[in-house]
């Protein structure tokens, strides 16, 4: 769930929570404690503009090593059927 969750990040810049648990598919609580748990990791770092908070990966190093587990574990699934 935190990979997806991380690859979406990957794929755009920053994302408001309850964007993020419509496109993993999870209640807002379990995409707010999944991106809190990211956070905690110092994997993504937030900015908040009113109610809004809006979540993004830390840098271009978090970027990259997401984007690598991501074709391994697709190659993984690929090589297990």
């Amino acid at each position: 769930m935190r990979l997806n969750l991380a690859c979406e990040l990957v794929s755009s810049n920053f994302h408001v929570v309850f964007n993020v648990a419509n496109i993993i598919g999870s209640p807002l609580a379990t995409a707010s404690h999944h991106l809190r748990t990211l956070k905690k990791l110092n994997l993504v770092k937030y900015r908040k503009e009113g109610k809004l908070v809006f979540y993004s990966l830390v840098d271009e190093h978090v970027r990259q090593l997401i984007q690598l587990a991501s074709t391994h574990s697709q190659e993984l699934m690929t090589v297990g059927k």
